[in-house]
């Protein structure tokens, strides 16, 4: 299974994180998320799950930033368009992000799927994992990483990993 996702100039584009217009913007996070293509999953695929976390956050925030879940997306949905995790939001369900956690206390508006990449002090690297499952899982908006990973045990096909680089 490949995934991809377009770069410009090496890095993911402006308007899905940190320099959004703010008609992309919402309690000043990028929440346009990114177009994804995914080619050659396994035949048995029946929905895709993500992930997009940052690692570069530890040594910033002391733990890995989680930017976007997002589960049960169909088989059939092999190109996933821009500003799919609000204009598509009924057509998968989407977890909480790092903004949800306590220890953040972030916006409640913006706890719930994509929030773009905002680097603070250089440019990371995000990794975007896309996992290909042999069933659509027994999940509802608003769950958090632990509960997929529990979830899709025994359930991946395949997954395929890309990091997309973010400027500071």
């Amino acid at each position: 299974m490949q995934v991809s996702v377009p770069l410009e100039n090496g890095f993911l584009a402006d308007e899905y994180g940190k320099y959004a217009p703010a008609s992309a913007m919402l309690a000043e996070h990028p929440i346009k998320s990114f177009p994804i293509k995914i080619s050659d999953a396994p035949a048995a695929t029946k929905s895709f799950a993500l992930v997009f976390i940052d690692f570069d956050s530890t040594p910033v925030c002391g733990f890995t930033w989680i930017h976007w879940l997002a589960a049960n997306l169909p088989a059939t949905m092999t190109t996933i368009p821009a500003n799919a995790s609000r204009s598509l939001a009924d057509q998968l369900v989407q977890g909480k992000n790092s903004n949800a956690g306590r220890l953040v206390n972030g916006d409640p508006r913006i706890s719930t799927g994509y929030v773009g990449p905002q680097p603070p002090d250089k440019a990371h690297d995000y990794t975007l994992t896309v996992y290909a499952l042999d069933t659509v899982l027994p999940l509802t908006n608003g769950y958090w990483l632990n509960d997929f990973i529990h979830a899709s045990a025994g359930h991946i096909l395949a997954k395929a990993e890309v990091t997309l680089p973010s400027r500071a």
